[in-house]
């Protein structure tokens, strides 16, 4: 598919526009700093697509505000009374010395406690942590996309869990694999479950066009309300705002 890209420039304000073979016209502000691109059909000259921005320009910057005020997380250094997520719940770590294997506890719904030997660096705690993350995602993952297999009516042949900088989920389509950030152990059931349909759907219709949003609209009618809270979290932020 032959694909045009060229810039309009509103004050201080640069569009990205994207010429495809598409039907409609399409406003997106993009992680992580709200660059603004629009794709539009063939047809559509550069002049009224500036019209077309000028007149989304209250909705640009609004939603460009969104990206500046949202929660970034500061770097962690798995110290006792930092604050830690797992399913959406805040947890304050408890760094225990011991003689044993490295080990993760829940405790009391109020604490995570990190067992670890006398004299680990933040390296080594972050590791514990991260594989632990890992294990308590992947045990989550499988009834999911065996529930959705069933409501959507595809099949995913492959599966995995990896470290993501700027997506919460990919899909493979001809392989029928899905991708889905580590970071997502940190968020509630909901969010999770979201990202999983999100990335199955692919399987129906590869591209993010209306065809897909009805899809998620028929199959899971919030799904806009968990994209909005996945959205407050930066750099773990995938799915743009869009118009």
């Amino acid at each position: 598919m032959n694909i045009k890209t060229e810039q309009i420039q509103l004050g201080t304000l640069r569009v990205d526009v994207i010429h495809k073979d598409i039907k409609n016209v399409h406003l997106n502000v993009l992680p992580p700093n709200g660059k603004v691109r629009i794709s539009a059909p063939y047809r559509m000259d550069l002049d009224t697509i500036r019209i077309f921005a000028i007149s989304k320009l209250a909705w640009i910057k609004k939603q460009q505000a969104k990206f500046l005020q949202q929660e970034r997380e500061a770097p962690r250094e798995y110290v006792s009374r930092e604050s830690h997520y797992y399913k959406g719940q805040r947890y304050l770590l408890r760094v225990i010395y011991h003689q044993g294997p490295p080990k993760v506890i829940l405790r009391n719904k109020e604490y995570i406690d990190l067992y670890v030997q006398k004299g680990s660096n933040v390296e080594k705690r972050k590791k514990v942590m991260t594989e632990w993350y890992r294990k308590q995602l992947k045990e989550r993952i499988p009834f999911l996309i065996e529930k959705w297999q069933k409501i959507i009516g595809v099949e995913v042949k492959d599966w995995g869990v990896r470290q993501m900088k700027t997506r919460w989920g990919s899909c493979t389509v001809k392989a029928k694999r899905i991708w889905l950030n580590l970071e997502l152990a940190k968020k509630p059931e909901y969010c999770l479950e979201y990202v999983i349909v999100h990335e199955m759907l692919h399987l129906l219709e590869r591209k993010h066009n209306d065809r897909f949003v009805a899809y998620l609209d028929h199959f899971m009618p919030q799904w806009r309300s968990y994209k909005e809270e996945l959205n407050q979290f930066l750099p773990q932020q995938d799915y743009p705002l869009s118009e």
